[in-house]
């Protein structure tokens, strides 16, 4: 039976009409995901493919994360402006177009033309998702919808390196882009068929001076986590884009505490909850990228797996993400984010602290044992962080939060990448410094084979063998810091709220806020319903926006 009340609109129906919305917009943003680590694991692929170098054929990935960096922040405006609904199909498809043209690349400098033409949509889809979602939810069933939500956020990265793999080794590395295809062309139409309307809001005048200052900064700070490695850390260059990253974010801070319609709304970060969430999605980020990329680079490296190979012992950990995090959504709408954050970042630290005893030698079976640990952790923590600090933000600016979320996810994965990896390459060097000192220079090198076997050939499996095993103790090492980041985590969600509260109104709102923007249509009233359906007030949507809805 549908509930009418004054002011509020259909209440009920739209309780009952939110899922198959729900599952449209995750489809869609998964997809967008998913392709930032199933393209890493084809990087060799491709690079053999067009004859190129390690240094050129990473711009295959640099290029796609650089342009998420520009037009993450120009989203939230977007959804505003143009209303979120038709973003998000427009989006939908030119993701899918720009998949089809990188599969059609001839050479790299077109493949990198296009993952940039691809990222453009690809980095929109997640934060309109974000803030479609806030509007076709009521508010009590957040949680549950946060944590299918989250599939996309943490299941699509851990799914990657499996599909990608298979698709590498027994098809054709152009299928990862193709296969987006059908999949955005499909879902384009079902978001025509399933979502509500998303009537533009309040978008007001564009802040260009704003984005400028962000984006270069964003970009220029990517860039340099990007090529720190390869260019060196201290080198000119990288210091260079350091500074002005640096200059212009701190610019970007004053023209939006300055200008009236700003493009992020950096008073935002007054709410302590949502600042607090922020920081641990940092930290979380770091523990799961870091944890994603360097167990992947130990199997292959040190014991010679496949990339498919590769992927099968890492699937079990995104399943028991896939699982846990429904359930972290239910446990957020009963308990609150703090409990299910605390419990999560515990199992997230105490796996990746049995981390630092693997070996070259290690089982494999042992080290996706932990993985599965680390994922039932990153699952029970991930959304309830994420919703706790959303809950806390005024419902029309979840757009321009979902933009803060998306650039910080971003940037902290590759900063902790970048980070861990230099201190990897620091480490390792020293140790086999190290080592080589303690061997004396009399010291024969070691038999191989036959009598008649060179010596060199010994000499060499000697070193070989010494530098897997230096290459796997720094590994230990990175993995050692990663626990500490993620008990720092643990530390910080002890501040979350320890209960769930509802996320605070506009200003000035005449009538108890919709839990969407959504217009859905109302059904018509019963004949015994009296005058008052007939002519009710303006409902005051999500975005602080009224909008007249029909009684008869």
């Amino acid at each position: 039976m549908t509930e009418v009340r004054p002011g509020l609109g259909i209440v009920a129906d739209r309780q009952a009409r939110w899922g198959v919305p729900l599952a449209v917009l995750v489809a869609g943003m998964f997809m967008s995901i998913l392709d930032v680590t199933i393209v890493n694991v084809a990087i060799p692929t491709i690079q053999n493919d067009f004859g190129t170098t390690v240094e050129d054929v990473q711009w295959v990935a640099n290029a796609y994360t650089l342009a998420l960096g520009v037009v993450v922040p120009l989203s939230g405006w977007l959804g505003d402006r143009f209303g979120h609904g038709r973003v998000y199909i427009l989006s939908v498809l030119g993701f899918a177009l720009g998949s089809a043209l990188c599969g059609i690349s001839w050479d790299l400098n077109s493949l990198v033309v296009f993952r940039i033409v691809q990222a453009i949509p690809g980095g929109i889809i997640p934060v309109i998702t974000l803030a479609m979602v806030y509007r076709i939810v009521p508010r009590e069933k957040i949680g549950t919808a946060m944590g299918m939500y989250g599939l996309g956020i943490v299941f699509a990265p851990a799914v990657g390196p499996t599909l990608g793999g298979y698709l590498v080794e027994y098809v054709d590395w152009r299928l990862i882009f193709f296969i987006n295809v059908p999949i955005g062309v499909l879902g384009a139409v079902a978001a025509v068929l399933a979502l509500p309307s998303f009537p533009p809001g309040r978008a007001g005048r564009f802040d260009v001076w704003g984005f400028l200052a962000v984006a270069s900064g964003l970009f220029a700070l990517l860039l340099a986590l990007s090529e720190g490695e390869s260019w060196g850390w201290a080198s000119y260059r990288v210091v260079i884009l350091l500074i002005y990253s640096a200059l212009s974010l701190a610019l970007f801070v004053v023209i939006e505490l300055e200008v009236d319609e700003p493009l992020l709304d950096v008073r935002i970060f007054r709410h302590w909850q949502f600042t607090n969430s922020l920081l641990l999605i940092s930290l979380m980020s770091v523990a799961l990228f870091s944890g994603l990329f360097y167990v992947s680079l130990m199997l292959q490296q040190a014991q010679g797996l496949g990339a498919f190979e590769t992927g099968l012992v890492m699937l079990p950990q995104a399943l028991a993400t896939a699982v846990t995090m429904p359930i972290a959504g239910r446990l957020y709408d009963r308990l609150g984010p703090r409990l299910p954050a605390v419990v999560g970042l515990i199992l997230v630290a105490v796996g990746t602290y049995l981390m630092t005893d693997l070996r070259v030698e290690t089982p494999r079976e042992h080290i996706m044992w932990l993985l599965v640990l680390r994922g039932f952790g990153m699952g029970l923590a991930m959304m309830p962080i994420m919703t706790g600090g959303l809950a806390a933000v005024p419902p029309h600016l979840v757009s321009r939060a979902g933009a803060f979320n998306n650039v910080v996810q971003r940037t902290s994965a590759a900063l902790g990448v970048a980070v861990l990896t230099a201190m990897l390459t620091g480490h390792q060097a020293q140790m086999m410094a190290d080592r080589g000192a303690l061997v004396p220079a009399t010291t024969a090198p070691p038999a191989l084979g036959s009598p008649g076997t060179p010596s060199l050939l010994g000499l060499y499996a000697w070193y070989q063998q010494t530098n897997l095993q230096v290459y796997v103790a720094v590994l230990d090492e990175i993995f050692l810091v990663t626990a500490v980041i993620s008990v720092l985590g643990v530390l910080g969600a002890l501040f979350l709220r320890s209960s769930v509260r509802a996320a605070p109104g506009p200003p000035a709102a005449p009538a108890e806020p919709a839990p969407a923007e959504a217009s859905i249509p109302s059904p018509r009233p019963a004949p015994d319903a009296g005058p008052s359906l007939r002519a009710q007030p303006a409902a005051v949507g999500a975005d602080g926006q009224e909008s007249r809805r029909p009684g008869g």
